[in-house]
């Protein structure tokens, strides 16, 4: 009995095992060779006996099988079993090593298992919902991969509702137990009828009596919304600015077609009057006319009856269209607008073709845009000068620009040729257009000095118009005006001196206004014509700001004689150099004399008045100014010094026709040179210091300031000399011993009265010879004597 009663308590603990432990994902030993088995499985059985008998590990290597290094060790106990492959491991293959296992030749293949989910149509399962919006009236199905094969797991797909509760029954569908099988699967068809509005959140799980459960091999989560609106209508935008574009976005059914059309409002004769669907959009087929519809369609009410357009003409706008939604049951649809569309509201309706009852609207207001006009700087230019002019327009693509003004074309005239009027037809258009940026911005630089036809100096107005038009046809477009005041241009120059000392630099500053690019300057002077030996007229570049800058540095002047020169800076206005040098002939040329004009043959002064009787002809724009300068040898004066008392600072001046800025090395040096015996201070004294040449008041100065603290009495000599000229000048003063001044002093109280000393007279002992100190100190006093005499 006892045996029995033991037999019976094993029976039931065996029993009660089975049902607490989980079921296993292999119930027999692995026997094949290149057996699949999965990152996660748990106690795998290898028969001791099979083909992996007397293994005691697998392993992994990282190349050639039993010869490469091993990277991963899979232990096996002695009863053929692994506990469990574990996460993170290499996957691929994994060879048995051991007692009659050469690590070669048997192994298992290691992979991760893998749960791949989507919510697709039932009706089109390669259409997924994942992410869109489905009505109730959609059936779907629930798309499952996998790759395990050959276990007893199952997975469950779990649905989360929008009230925050999970389940897996859902849609008349039963998704617990699925079993793997290492392929994809559909479960369905799932019905949405009575489905709770809202977002559905799905995921495929491994259930806890898996091995996989817990351990991160779930599938992807896919979500989608139940939509309880079966079909509606929206807008990015409640109102536009004709000429831009907006988009409505259709929500019905999945897969569903709904005509799409613009209602018609009676007043308005052409399609172009409405705004359009925009051709080419994916899901959108154009409905050209009613004719083309077969008999028994339904033909939405309010369609635009005079639409016309041909459905086989690609690239064309129209007002109405089939629609087909995409698998989440939406379509969105652009609709372009122009200046030819209304500005007025539109209602835009949607509509199931078999349920004319079932439709929704939106409305959308057209607008007019605007247009505006700037032009940068004063409103004040001259011509010649380039104007930006600027705006912004929301009105159409491009800008249309024309101008008004005195003995203009009463109705605009074209700005690229004033004395044509502006063409106000888009193929026609003779003047300006600008196409507007994508930020509703546009911006022209216009260059008064390229157009054909000068304009004269006054006033004008300039017109930017959405539309090709004229003055006369401005009520069918929108536009804005800038009123600007031109000038003629001219120059003006000075240089930097009247004088200017040969190897001297010499500028010759200005404005020119008018924008050119350059200047021409002429100059002539005794058998001169601007180089030597010949004819040639040098440019200088002038600035944004008008001004210029020509120089004659000191290589050109150093060779120029002595004299006056003429000057001609020449300003080229707006239709380019009427006058300039025929190269190599010593000729002009102008516009009224192209054979040339010889002026080498002529003095200077004749050739110079030669050259501007030319650009005084009526037939030649350009303008002009004159200049004059004198070159002359170099030279430096220094201003009397006079006696300077020893000690003392002075100063050294004078003038000279050097050029202001001109560098002057200024050195003062003793005149007399008398040896000193050792231990003796040198009487010899120098000093040197620099000056820059300033402007004066009819010449040049130049001073310098000298310490002669150093100084002994003495002749000294001035020695000026200019860094860029080469020029030197000299002269002498003398330092003179200094006067010593007696103090005087005022009585603050009584005035004592004594007696002086009865002076002593002592006789010398002996005979002293005057030592050389005192020859010295007698020399240095008869010197003194023989400056004063010779000064005398």
């Amino acid at each position: 009995m006892k045996s029995i009663t033991k037999l019976m308590v094993v029976a039931m603990l065996l029993a009660a095992a089975l049902v607490v432990t989980p079921v296993a994902a292999r119930t027999t030993a692995i026997t094949t060779n290149g057996t699949t088995v999965y990152v996660g499985e748990e106690d795998l059985n290898f028969s001791v006996t099979g083909v992996f008998a007397g293994a005691t590990e697998f392993v992994h290597y990282t190349g050639e099988a039993g010869t490469s290094a091993i990277d991963e060790r899979l232990s096996v106990d002695v009863e053929g079993n692994i506990t469990e492959i574990r996460k993170g491991i290499p996957t691929g293959d994994y060879y048995a090593r051991g007692p009659g296992q050469d690590g070669k030749t048997h192994y298992i293949i290691v992979k991760e298992p893998k749960l791949e989910l989507d919510v697709v149509l039932n009706t089109s399962k390669k259409d997924s919902v994942a992410s869109k919006s489905v009505t109730r009236d959609t059936l779907l199905d629930f798309k499952l991969t996998d790759n395990v094969i050959g276990l007893t797991d199952t997975i469950d797909i779990k649905v989360t509702t929008p009230g925050g509760g999970t389940t897996t029954e859902f849609g008349g569908q039963t998704l617990s137990g699925k079993a793997p099988s290492g392929a994809t699967r559909y479960y369905g068809a799932v019905d949405l009828t009575g489905a709770e509005a809202g977002t559905y959140t799905v995921q495929a799980k491994w259930p806890s009596s898996s091995d996989f459960y817990g351990k991160g091999f779930d599938s992807n989560t896919v979500t989608f919304e139940v939509s309880t609106k079966k079909l509606a209508i929206t807008s990015d935008k409640d109102s536009v600015v004709r000429g831009k574009s907006f988009a409505v976005t259709i929500t019905g059914e999945s897969r569903q077609d709904y005509i799409l059309f613009v209602q018609n409002v009676g007043t308005l004769i052409h399609d172009e009057d409405y705004p359009l669907i925009a051709p080419g959009q994916d899901g959108v087929a154009n409905v050209t006319k009613i004719a083309d519809w077969d008999a028994g369609d339904f033909i939405p009410p309010n369609v635009p009856l005079e639409v016309s357009r041909d459905i086989n003409a690609p690239g064309l706008n129209y007002t109405q269209a089939w629609v087909k939604t995409t698998a989440g049951g939406t379509r969105t649809v652009q609709f372009n607008t122009t200046s030819s569309t209304d500005d007025r509201q539109f209602t835009i309706r949607v509509q199931d073709v078999t349920n004319p009852a079932t439709y929704d609207e939106i409305k959308v207001k057209v607008e007019k845009g605007a247009v505006t006009i700037t032009a940068a700087g004063t409103g004040t230019y001259y011509i010649g000068e380039e104007i930006t002019l600027e705006g912004t327009c929301t009105e159409s693509d491009d800008v249309y620009l024309f101008i008004t003004g005195p003995n203009l074309p009463s109705d605009g005239a074209s700005m690229i040729n004033p004395r044509n009027a502006v063409i106000p037809t888009t193929t026609g258009w003779n003047s300006i257009r600008v196409p507007v940026e994508a930020d509703d911005t546009w911006s022209e630089k216009w260059n008064t000095g390229t157009i054909t036809g000068t304009l004269d100096a006054g006033g004008y107005t300039i017109y930017a118009v959405s539309a090709p038009a004229d003055k006369s046809g401005l009520s069918d477009a929108e536009y804005d005006t800038i009123s600007i005041q031109l000038r003629s241009g001219f120059i003006s120059a000075v240089t930097s001196g009247a004088v200017v000392a040969k190897g001297d630099d010499l500028k010759l500053t200005g404005v020119a206004q008018g924008d050119p690019d350059d200047v021409h300057v002429w100059i002539f002077g005794k058998n001169y014509y601007g180089t030597m030996g010949g004819l040639e007229v040098r440019s200088e570049n002038v600035e944004d700001d008008g001004t210029f800058e020509f120089e004659l540095d000191g290589s050109d002047t150093e060779h120029l004689s002595a004299g006056q020169y003429f000057v001609v800076i020449q300003h080229p206005m707006a239709n380019g150099y009427g006058v300039d040098v025929i190269p190599g002939t010593g000729m002009i040329w102008s516009i009224d004399k192209p054979l040339g004009v010889p002026i080498t043959n002529l003095q200077a002064a004749a050739a110079a008045n030669a050259l501007i009787k030319e650009l005084d002809s009526p037939s030649i724009d350009d303008t002009y100014v004159k200049l004059t300068f004198v070159v002359e040898e170099p030279r430096i004066l220094i201003d009397p010094i006079g006696d300077v008392p020893a000690g003392s600072t002075f100063t050294i001046s004078g003038t000279t026709n050097l050029a202001v800025g001109d560098t002057l090395n200024v050195e003062v040096t003793s005149a007399a040179f008398t040896p000193s015996g050792k231990g003796e201070e040198s009487g010899f004294a120098s000093v040197a210091r620099t000056t820059e040449v300033k402007a004066g008041d009819g010449a040049n100065v130049w001073s310098v300031e000298i310490d002669g603290s150093s100084f002994k009495p003495d002749q000294y000599i001035v020695t000026v000399e200019c860094i860029e000229t080469d020029t030197t000048a000299t002269t002498n003063f003398n330092v003179v011993e200094a006067v010593p001044s007696t103090p005087t002093v005022t009585p603050t109280g009584t005035v004592t009265t004594t007696t002086p000393p009865v002076e002593t007279t002592v006789t010398p002992t002996g005979t002293e010879t005057p030592g050389f100190g005192a020859l010295l100190a007698l020399a240095g006093l008869g010197a003194v004597a023989y400056l004063v005499l010779r000064r005398d």
